[in-house]
């Protein structure tokens, strides 16, 4: 069954280190539902963006790749029989709500290497 990679994309990540439980009941419960329908077969999420770092040929500076409104929050792979399913999936994920959303891409190719 083909994979799609769904990217998240907000404000920032709620994902702090110092976040509580109320902070991701939401976006962790969505994680939970996708896991119980089978549909998912990944699934990461970042912290803020002011934890990242951009490695480029003149160094390494502090922040996200690119200065946005958004940033890439997390990122997971689901299994679905076409675009479509997987559209219909990556909609129910709570960041389209507000400033966010999702972009949903075909995996070509990867997976685990052990």
């Amino acid at each position: 069954m083909p994979q799609y990679a769904v990217l998240i994309y907000a404000n920032d990540s709620a994902h702090r280190l110092d976040a509580t439980p109320e902070d991701l009941e939401e976006p962790n419960g969505h994680g939970d539902e996708l896991a119980a329908s089978g549909a998912m077969r990944a699934a990461y999420a970042f912290t803020p963006r002011d934890l990242a770092r951009s490695v480029r040929a003149d160094g390494v500076t502090t922040g996200p790749f690119i200065d946005a409104p958004v940033a890439v929050a997390g990122v997971y792979v689901i299994e679905a029989n076409d675009l479509d399913a997987a559209l219909a999936i990556a909609a129910t994920n709570p960041a389209i709500r507000g400033d966010g959303g999702v972009e949903v891409r075909l995996v070509h190719s990867g997976g685990v290497v052990e």
